[in-house]
């Protein structure tokens, strides 16, 4: 039974408040619109809740941890008995979950957004239902944006059980650490899981289908991060498919094969982590019209307009690269067309990051991309080993790539595998917003010692002038 009484209408609906809803909703209210957000789980999205945020927490406790175990004692710094106390990490993981979450409610209260909890469904073009456990409204919108994100694919015929066989969500919060894990999957988040893994003490094996690990990034990084991984102790097996897993009362046996051979694995878990699949079920999408590809991606033109007028979508349920970041950027975007703003958005200084130790971060076209575009390349390299901010924190493992073109020297990537190359990339991200050339980069006086020093050495070596190699 519909309450007409708390029928509701509003400039702009959202549904979802992933990265990329709660964007929009912020930046519309911004620009004088009336807005509801609807949301089924909490506030936040996978990102805040389930993905990003709480994946961080783990990554940056356990990286301390390697470091005191295997660092610390390279500078002076001599710790012993050093344990793990797994159910305060999670504590810790829960704690920064709520307040990040908390922080979303806040700016919702604060901007005036109208927080609706439930799930949210086309009943006709304009008119969405929103089922709550307690009641139900309809909520009337000139304008509709889907965000509703993406959730973890499972290996055909081995369905998640949340026990045995999982996603990141369950790994993230796994009541123990298990002996061992095969984690399935060689991208950001399977090397991310198994590393939290690997670093308390599980025995990861990380089962990769194509030829390496980290597809789609530039050749060389993900030769330098197969290396570097595979020291720290992750057996990293490429070229490998998994054609059966079987769940007993021990773990899973996982059935293997490689080339001509075959093997059977076995561990406490199996963490699959082979791609995301976009949500929209209960949207109710054939019911207005809404079409989808092959994949279940909504399709939406150059400005997220899907072929119905006046609904939109932007973030993961709309494909392309799936990250946070790069859907509330598309949330701006959409919040201010909808305002009647003409913006557009950029995808080429979108930046990757895959937050191991050491991280791995990416910008543009990797050096097979530029190529393949039919760019004449230039490439210039620096070690962390030449850094000098690098060797004084012992932390040397690693280097910056920049591919500019040999014609114009207009930057076309950056590739870093090295410490806090997460926060490096965002010099390479502004130039590349801005078309600059490696030239451009290179005459940017940088502060020393710095870790971003290498980065000027970088474009430095793009013309051969790299000073500190």
């Amino acid at each position: 039974m519909v309450d007409k009484e708390t029928d509701l209408s509003v400039d702009l609906a959202i549904i979802g408040s992933g990265p990329a809803g709660y964007v929009a909703a912020i930046r519309a209210t911004q620009l004088g619109l009336s807005v509801a957000c609807i949301e089924r789980d909490a506030l936040g999205g996978t990102c805040l809740n389930v993905g990003c945020i709480p994946s961080k927490a783990l990554l940056d406790t356990t990286e301390h941890l390697a470091w005191i175990r295997e660092g610390a004692g390279k500078v002076g710094i001599v710790v012993d008995d050093v344990a793990v106390d797994w159910s305060k990490m999670q504590k810790h993981r829960k704690r920064v979950v709520s307040a990040s979450s908390k922080g979303v409610a806040y700016l919702f209260r604060k901007n005036g957004i109208e927080h609706l909890e439930g799930e949210g469904g086309f009943v006709e073009p304009g008119l969405i239902e929103v089922a709550g456990r307690e009641s139900t409204r309809r909520v009337q919108a000139t304008s509709t944006v889907i965000a509703t994100g993406s959730a973890p694919i499972a290996l055909p015929g081995t369905p998640f059980d949340g026990q045995r066989v999982i996603s990141s969500t369950e790994g993230l919060a796994m009541n123990e650490i298990p002996a061992s894990m095969i984690v399935v999957g060689g991208g950001y988040i399977g090397l991310e899981m198994g590393s939290v893994y690997q670093r308390v003490g599980s025995q990861v094996t990380v089962v990769e289908a194509l030829e390496t690990i980290l597809p789609g990034m530039d050749a060389e990084l993900a030769a330098e991060g197969f290396k570097v991984f595979t020291k720290q102790g992750l057996d990293i097996r490429t070229s490998t498919l998994v054609t059966k897993a079987n769940v007993t009362d021990r773990g899973v046996d996982v059935e293997l094969s490689g080339g001509d051979e075959g093997e059977t694995l076995s561990a406490d878990v199996m963490l699959v982590a082979i791609g995301r699949r976009p949500v929209t079920d209960g949207l109710n999408l054939d019911r207005v019209g809404v079409t989808t590809d092959e994949k279940g991606f909504i399709e939406v033109d150059q400005h997220f307009q899907t072929g119905v007028p006046g609904i939109y979508a932007v973030g993961d349920v709309i494909g392309g690269k799936m990250l946070a970041h790069k859907g509330s950027e598309e949330g701006v975007v959409i919040a201010e067309r909808i305002a009647g703003r003409d913006s557009e958005m950029d995808y080429f200084p979108i930046p990757g990051v895959v937050y191991t130790h050491p991280e791995i971060a990416t910008v543009g076209l990797s050096e097979e991309e530029a190529k393949a575009a039919g760019h004449e390349t230039r490439v210039g390299r620096f070690p962390f080993s030449a850094n000098g901010r690098a060797r004084s924190m012992n932390d040397t493992v690693g280097f910056v790539k920049l591919v500019a073109d040999a014609q114009t020297d207009r930057m076309l990537g950056c590739h870093i595998l090295g410490p806090r190359a997460g926060d490096l990339i965002a010099e390479v991200v502004a130039a590349a917003a801005f078309r600059a050339s490696a030239e451009d980069i290179a005459l940017t006086v940088h502060a020393h010692p710095t870790l971003a020093e290498a980065i000027k050495e970088a474009a430095l070596d793009v013309h051969g002038e790299v000073i500190h190699l």
